[in-house]
């Protein structure tokens, strides 16, 4: 599993590098372990995806305990494994960052 961080100030802060570096060393962002290949939306799924699906399928009816949150994210994350779709775009990011970046669209079968 890796662990990705976009830009934002606060996930840049030395202190926040230096955690991940110990605690979770397979993270790519700004100067993350692995470099970020630039202008790379084959890599960024979850702006465009994932985010707001989760946030639909977990609030579509208000949640009241955190117990109930944790349950609804449960399901919904075991919802998202058999989602095919989902898994073709994994297999498009694995080719973009073995690619460095470069174009892989000839690397996926």
């Amino acid at each position: 599993m890796w662990l990705q961080l976009d830009g934002a100030p606060a996930h840049f802060a030395l202190s926040v590098r230096q955690y991940l570096n110990e605690v979770f060393p397979r993270w790519f962002g700004r100067s993350g372990t692995v470099a970020w290949p630039p202008r790379s939306p084959d890599l960024t799924p979850c702006d465009y995806h994932l985010w707001g699906w989760l946030k639909q399928k977990v609030y579509f009816v208000e949640v009241n305990t955190r117990e109930e949150l944790r349950e609804r994210i449960r399901i919904a994350a075991d919802e998202l494994r058999s989602d095919p779709a989902l898994l073709r775009r994994a297999t498009r990011q694995i080719a973009c960052l073995q690619n460095r970046g470069e174009h892989f669209e000839q690397l996926i079968n």
